[in-house]
C-alpha cells in the first residue's frame, strides 16, 4: 500500500510530465503543516526563476511574531510576492503545479493571489 506522501506524488507525476509538454513556465506548491513555499521553474525546467515562501525572514515579520504560515493569509500573501517576483523576472505566463494537493483552502488561496497579481494560468 502506497504511503500518503507516495500517492500526492503519483497525482502530481502526470500534471508535470502535461506541464513539460506545453513547455511553459510552471508555478509549483508545496505545503507543510507550517510553512507553504512556492515557485516558479523556467519552461524548460532548467532553472528556478522566482521563490517565495513563509519561512523567509521578512514574510515571518510581515504575518506577525508568531510567524503563522499555515494558514490561508499566509498563502495570499505568497501568491502576490510570487506573482511580483516572477513578473520582475519576465515571466507572465505559467502553468499551476499543484503538487498533488488538492485545489483547496491554501492551495487555492495562493492561485488566486497570484492570478489577481497578474499572473496568467
Amino acid at each position: 500500500m502506497l504511503s500518503k506522501k507516495e500517492q500526492r506524488l503519483r497525482r502530481a507525476r502526470q500534471t508535470r510530465i502535461r506541464i513539460a509538454q506545453q513547455g511553459v513556465a510552471r508555478l509549483t506548491v508545496n505545503r507543510t503543516n507550517l510553512h507553504i513555499y512556492a515557485s516558479v521553474i523556467s519552461g524548460d525546467g532548467s532553472k528556478v526563476v522566482a521563490t517565495a515562501s513563509t519561512a523567509e525572514a521578512e514574510v515571518r515579520q510581515s504575518l506577525g511574531g508568531s510567524g503563522k504560515g499555515g494558514n490561508v493569509a499566509a498563502a495570499q500573501l505568497i501568491g502576490k510576492r510570487l506573482a511580483e517576483k516572477a513578473k520582475a523576472a519576465g515571466v507572465e505566463k505559467v502553468a499551476f503545479d499543484r503538487s498533488g494537493f488538492a485545489y483547496h483552502g491554501r492551495v487555492k488561496a495562493l492561485a488566486d493571489a497570484a492570478r489577481e497579481a497578474g499572473l496568467q494560468f
